[in-house]
């Protein structure tokens, strides 16, 4: 925000006052935790995003891409229901799931709960980042906090279409039965 402020056409007193209110910012913004990481394995889908997003009554999440993939991990809901969490079973790249296996597990302070595949496919990846940061499922469960990666079996129009996953809209009413 600072280098694009910079780079505009505005009266020095203008940007002098801008910087002065996000100083305490630009420490931050040129931090190394803001820096994306162009060799992970999320980039390729960074700028492009899902095509939708579709939840499990179990709590998971699941973002589907165009090229028939999806990312995986629990909802914010789930990560507060669990607390802390402190250990993160991966499954195995490489292994093929079918809808409803245990693809691992979450451990927290309080509890231990099983992911299970909201969709049939193979995992293609898994968030190793959980491994020595599990924490990241607490702090950004529906980003940083991912857990695998798959490759449907299916086109992502036919996983659009299946009514057990819900749409944002219908995984909230769900929330407030409970």
């Amino acid at each position: 925000m600072l280098r694009t402020l910079a780079r505009q056409s505005i009266p020095k007193l203008q940007l002098k006052g801008a910087i002065r209110v996000l100083s305490g910012n630009a420490v931050r913004f040129n931090s190394n935790n803001f820096r994306v990481n162009t060799q992970s394995h999320v980039w390729n889908y960074y700028k492009e995003g899902p095509q939708y997003v579709k939840f499990t009554n179990e709590h998971e999440w699941l973002a589907v891409h165009k090229d028939d993939s999806a990312f995986i991990g629990i909802t914010t809901y789930a990560a507060e229901a669990l607390g802390d969490t402190t250990f993160v079973e991966l499954p195995e790249v490489g292994v093929t799931y079918e809808v409803g296996d245990s693809i691992g597990s979450v451990e927290s302070v309080k509890s231990a709960s099983e992911i299970y595949a909201p969709v049939a496919g193979e995992v293609v990846a898994v968030n190793e980042d959980l491994e020595s940061r599990p924490q990241l499922i607490n702090e950004d469960p529906m980003g940083g906090g991912w857990i695998a990666h798959i490759k449907l079996s299916e086109s992502a129009d036919a996983v659009a279409a299946k009514e057990e996953l819900l749409d944002e809209e219908a995984y909230e009413a769900s929330l407030s039965e409970h």
